[in-house]
């Protein structure tokens, strides 16, 4: 089950919505939402549930040795690294046991016979949430939670509990026990939702399609340049626009029952610099490296030499967390690479004009795109040769100008959606419409009446399309 499936918008939501809101209290409402948040994870399997069980007991007993002893007291980090390494262990076990003996008996040439093992849903996401929540005990900024099935919600939220966003413990702490949702956080909640199911059913899936039309996986070498520059766009405009629905959709879920969580995404089409596009891309995450990895091992409070070895470590952590396969590593190391020029300008005194930094920024991430998508190192290469003419098939197809010239609308208007301009036209709209001393009410049940168009529209998407499930399931 998927947000942005049939069954979970007219089945699971509309239940859960309103027997949450039938109960009273803070306890039973939290009750209700633990039930709801473990059926959904049940729809991809039992034995996932009892694995994401066992990973939150851990975290729940570790958090409480660890709040048992002083600070000073060894022991206190002692359970910390036990805690941390049992959930990096089961999800080595699970993502990179392939991974690592594939790679392995390459190099040594010895017959493959490792079998990828299933990758349970979303445990890399929750796997981080854990190892935040047991390390900010650790570091003393929470309490360890005495109550299982508390630490449990929080893991197993349904909101965040398949591609985040990594909301931490201690964002969510007080609202775990203490938080309100009045009619406007409702309304507010399902609008959001709402843009992001359409963000979703009507730009992404589309993107996706376009992408695999002009630059199908499975054939890059016959493609002209025209249909990789295009492809690679489309996969560009599709993985952003996928994954911040998916955000929107969980931001959306959370205020509706009186949660706010973090923004996820800030517009990274739009950055100046690959340091300022990790600032505004999947955010939780980077914050996540940032503060548990980069900052502990020094940050960049050292000597030029130790920041590089900081960053390395950081980006190919990051590159290795996207998938068990080398092309996310190298795509890590790439960003590496783009950060140490950036260093180098900084101390130098070197800075781009704005616009050229605009454009030099989008130029190092799309190209980072196709690092991304290409597992096969040769459909990667053949890509790349492709996007400058140097794989022999030319400018153009007929098939290509077709497609692109059936779907040009389309891409104008997708390419406006990774921009602000649609929030900054409603802003507009608003502003005028209460200068005129329209009534509050009427403006907020228009805002109704979109939400309510796009939630009809997406569903006839849904209705008429197979199953596209979101980009980010994967990792």
């Amino acid at each position: 089950m998927t947000f942005s499936s049939l069954i979970f918008l007219f089945f699971f939501l509309p239940v859960f919505l309103l027997v949450y809101h039938k109960v009273s209290g803070i306890r039973r409402k939290n009750l209700v939402l633990l039930a709801a948040s473990l059926i959904f994870y049940c729809w991809g399997g039992v034995r996932y549930l009892l694995l994401l069980a066992a990973m939150t007991a851990v975290g729940w007993m570790g958090a409480l040795q660890i709040e048992k002893y002083r600070p000073e007291d060894r022991r206190r980090k002692r359970w910390m690294i036990a805690s941390v390494a049992v959930f990096l262990a089961v999800l080595g076990i699970f993502k990179y046991t392939g991974f690592f003996l594939g790679t392995f008996g390459a190099i040594f040439r010895l017959p493959s016979q490792a079998e990828n093992i299933a990758l349970p849903l979303g445990i890399s996401f929750y796997t981080f949430k854990l190892i935040s929540y047991v390390v900010d005990v650790y570091w003393m900024k929470t309490e360890a939670q005495k109550n299982y099935w508390m630490v449990l919600l929080y893991t197993s939220i349904f909101h965040q509990s398949l591609q985040g966003p990594i909301v931490r413990y201690t964002e969510m702490e007080e609202e775990l026990t203490e938080r309100r949702a009045g009619r406007s956080q409702f309304m507010e909640g399902m609008i959001r939702f709402s843009v992001g199911l359409g963000k979703k059913t009507i730009l992404a899936d589309h993107c996706g399609v376009l992408a695999e039309s002009f630059l199908p996986l499975g054939s890059v070498a016959s493609v002209p340049v025209s249909g990789v520059w295009l492809g690679s766009l489309c996969y560009m405009l599709q993985i952003y626009l996928d994954f911040s629905a998916y955000s929107d959709m969980a931001l959306g879920l959370g205020r509706m029952i009186g949660f706010h969580y973090p923004e996820n995404f800030n517009y990274p089409y739009l950055a100046v610099s690959v340091r300022d596009f990790w600032k505004r891309w999947h955010i939780s995450l980077s914050s996540f490296f940032r503060d548990y990895v980069y900052i502990p091992l020094g940050g960049s409070r050292c000597s030029v030499r130790r920041l590089h070895i900081n960053l390395l470590a950081v980006w190919a952590l990051t590159g290795l967390w996207h998938g068990a396969s080398w092309n996310y590593v190298l795509w890590g190391i790439y960003y590496f690479a783009f950060l140490v020029l950036e260093n180098y300008w900084k101390r130098k005194g070197i800075q781009l004009p704005p616009a050229l930094a605009r454009v030099y920024t989008l130029a190092v991430v799309f190209f980072g795109w196709i690092f991304f998508r290409f597992e096969d190192f040769g459909a990667m290469g053949r890509a790349f040769l492709g996007l400058f003419g140097l794989n022999g098939n030319g400018i153009g197809s007929a098939v290509v100008s077709l497609t692109f010239r059936n779907n040009v609308f389309f891409l104008i208007l997708a390419v406006l959606a990774v921009t602000p301009v649609w929030k900054f036209a409603f802003q507009y709209v608003v502003s005028y419409l209460r200068s005129r001393r329209i009534n509050s009410g009427v403006l907020q049940g228009a805002a109704i009446a979109g939400a309510a168009a796009l939630l009809v529209i997406s569903t006839m998407m849904m209705a008429g399309s197979s199953y596209t499930p979101f980009l980010y399931n994967q990792f």
